[in-house]
């Protein structure tokens, strides 16, 4: 782990980010649940609107998994002491990337040529 990067700083942002990722996960299983196909008591557009809200909301926790998924792995490299170090060649990524995005598993050259 390089001397300048401050570990404790990133393993407290990735906690944070992953309890806002599973705080905001329970809230929106409700937006995901079943549309009512009840004709007597939904009209046709309205269902047409809520079966489109639902589709946007799985598509959004779709996101927001592969998110946590991210964190999580994060979390980890911390654990066995990888964390800060492109798991393509092995260099340390910079603490500027890393504060754009804690959970950088490439550095830039890797990462540009991986995309």
């Amino acid at each position: 782990m390089s001397a300048e990067l401050d570990v404790k700083y990133f393993e407290q942002g990735l906690l944070d980010k992953q309890e806002e990722l599973l705080g905001v996960s329970e809230l929106s299983r409700q937006a995901s649940s079943t549309v009512e196909l009840d004709q007597t008591r939904v009209g046709r557009l309205s269902r047409i609107d809520a079966m489109q809200m639902q589709e946007m909301s799985k598509a959004t926790d779709a996101r927001r998994s592969g998110e946590l998924r991210r964190v999580t792995a994060a979390l980890a490299r911390i654990d066995s002491g990888d964390y800060g170090y492109c798991v393509e060649c092995g260099e340390t990524i910079p603490a500027a990337r890393l504060k754009i995005d804690m959970a950088a598993t490439h550095c830039v050259p890797c990462a540009s040529t991986t995309d």
